[in-house]
């Protein structure tokens, strides 16, 4: 154990001989309300099957991240005996214990496990935001997630707290408004006086990152990119990388429905896999380092399409940009439920995506969830850490079909999630927020009422794309068409545009809102990286048609 010497200054560092020995140590911790981060355990313990322990401690503790330490004299054997169980989530890693001092690789993979832990469960120590609420609103909530999803710590804390009274005293020097707003924000990142009363996220987002207006409109940008999912961050990142002028323009928060992942496991290079927030935001990151712009919480309400050498004017409530080229990956929307009584319910128990920050409110709820795709399946286990039971919801009679093997397997395996196949949610309701979901079995017809504390639904893509003009090409489901999917009438010249070039020359789309596209992170991120020299090609035809 003295490898984790180094963390002692930040964690409390318990050492147990045995398994029992461990399985009540943790008892007692859990009992005492003590937050536990992480169990590391030894994979030959002296009195339990190691799976059966690792059952055991994740029963007691099912937030904590579990890591198997392995010695080098049996690695080979004991990891290819162990894989099977990792692949079904019944730990999170398993390291080579080891043997001398600053095995750096050793501490990085502790280190990625205690951040993605500190971020998706433990409290922040530090607040860079305040939240101060009387109630958890659907305001709230929506302002909490779109925080979680920026990576911006913050707290939320009572209007009578010491730093509830500090935030009403600051806003009320600048603000008469009587009574005080039940929701005030307040922006400790250095000007303490920043104190707003929101009454939407996209004025959080204006006091954090500012409007498009700030960007002059004589200033034409070389790329600008509308939407900041996978495929528009890696876009950002190359373009910017390349000297190009590059503005992101998003509507959310960064990293779209990939964003909000818990945890994604297949992204090429995180053998441990990587949240879809702390995606995001390395490539954000990576993009401003290059020096990117951001302008987050917007949506672009217009695309006019103007003169020749800066054909494109990007329309939002906060201002416009001016750019020679536009990259739409602006992703997709879950569809609606269409249930009346749960619509109205939606920011209070009822969630479109996974809303992580939901996930924390859910200790001890029975939740639902809807949808049989990645993005459920990686919600479901999420919520599983917190919830007191998981129900996958889907239409079809089990997730074979639509969901990642490895997920499948993980879902199979944990006693807190059950699926629930050929069947939907009907309808829902509660006295200010949901307490019940009705489940209808699409082969009887019969219908049950369950408790419910949680709804959260996934359910397939919807194209995001109302604000291009109709001259862009679509197919018959919204999606953009590009390269030989765009009608043969509308190629230049009779030769089809590039495969990632819509029908207009200059305006390209990339991952799911484009027509045949694979639906996956790897992938959108992928044509991302490859619009950046069809940008190139086009702003050389641009500056060629300005000196002829």
């Amino acid at each position: 154990m003295g490898e984790f010497d180094r963390y002692r200054r930040d964690y409390d560092i318990t050492c147990a001989a045995s398994a029992i020995e461990a399985i009540t140590q943790l008892s007692r911790l859990r009992s005492d309300g003590r937050p536990i981060a992480m169990i590391v355990v030894e994979s030959e313990l002296p009195d339990m099957n190691l799976l059966e322990a690792l059952a055991t401690f994740r029963s007691i503790v099912p937030t904590a991240r579990r890591v198997v330490g392995i010695h080098w004299s049996v690695f080979m054997e004991r990891s290819e005996a162990l894989r099977p169980a990792l692949q079904k989530g019944k730990f999170d890693t398993f390291l080579l214990i080891p043997r001398g001092p600053r095995d750096e690789e050793f501490h990085y993979a502790i280190t990625e496990l205690l951040s993605d832990w500190g971020a998706t469960v433990a409290a922040p120590e530090v607040e860079v935001i305040r939240i101060v609420s009387t109630e958890l609103t659907a305001l709230t909530m929506s302002i909490r997630d779109f925080l979680d999803r920026m990576g911006m710590p913050y707290r939320t804390h009572m209007p009578d707290s010491p730093e509830g009274r500090a935030t009403i005293d600051l806003f009320s020097r600048t603000d008469s408004r009587t009574p005080v707003p039940d929701t005030l924000v307040h922006s400790l990142r250095g000007d303490t006086t920043s104190v707003i009363a929101p009454t939407s996220v996209r004025d959080v987002a204006v006091l954090l990152y500012g409007r498009p207006s700030d960007i002059s409109v004589d200033t034409v940008v070389d790329l600008a990119v509308v939407g900041a999912g996978p495929a528009g961050l890696a876009a950002a990142v190359y373009a910017a990388s390349e000297g190009l002028r590059t503005v992101v323009i998003e509507s959310e928060a960064v990293g779209g429905q990939a964003g909000t992942s818990s945890m994604i496991r297949n992204y090429l290079g995180f053998p441990r896999g990587i949240s879809g927030m702390r995606l995001s935001q390395r490539a954000r990151t990576q993009a401003l380092r290059f020096g990117a712009r951001f302008l987050t919480g917007w949506p672009v309400q217009r695309l006019l399409i103007e003169e020749a050498l800066a054909p494109y004017r990007l329309v939002t409530d906060g201002g416009e940009v001016c750019a020679r080229s536009v990259l739409i990956s602006t992703g997709v929307a879950y569809r609606r439920l269409g249930v009346a009584a749960l619509e109205e319910l939606v920011g209070v128990g009822v969630h479109y995506g996974a809303a992580m920050s939901a996930a924390r409110e859910m200790d001890g709820q029975d939740v639902f969830v809807v949808g049989g795709g990645n993005s459920a399946g990686q919600a479901a286990i999420h919520l599983a850490r917190h919830a007191r039971s998981v129900t996958i919801v889907v239409r079809r009679p089990d997730l074979s079909s639509t969901m990642s093997d490895y997920l499948v397997g993980e879902i199979a395996f944990n006693p807190r999630i059950t699926v629930c196949g050929s069947s939907e949610v009907v309808d829902g309701g509660g006295s200010g927020r949901l307490e019940w979901v009705m489940l209808r079995d699409n082969r009887t017809g019969r219908e049950q009422r369950c408790a419910a504390g949680g709804l959260f639904l996934l359910l397939g893509a919807s194209p995001h794309c109302d604000w291009l003009p109709e001259v862009v090409e679509r197919d018959d489901d919204g999606f953009v068409l590009t390269g030989r999917d765009v009608p043969r009438q509308r190629w230049p010249g009779d030769v089809p545009p590039a495969e990632l070039t819509t029908s207009e020359p200059g305006l390209f789309a990339a991952g799911d809102i484009r027509s045949g596209s694979m639906k996956r992170v790897a992938a959108a991120s992928g044509e991302g990286a490859s619009v950046v020299p069809l940008v190139h090609t086009w702003l050389a035809t641009l500056r060629e048609a300005q000196t002829s």
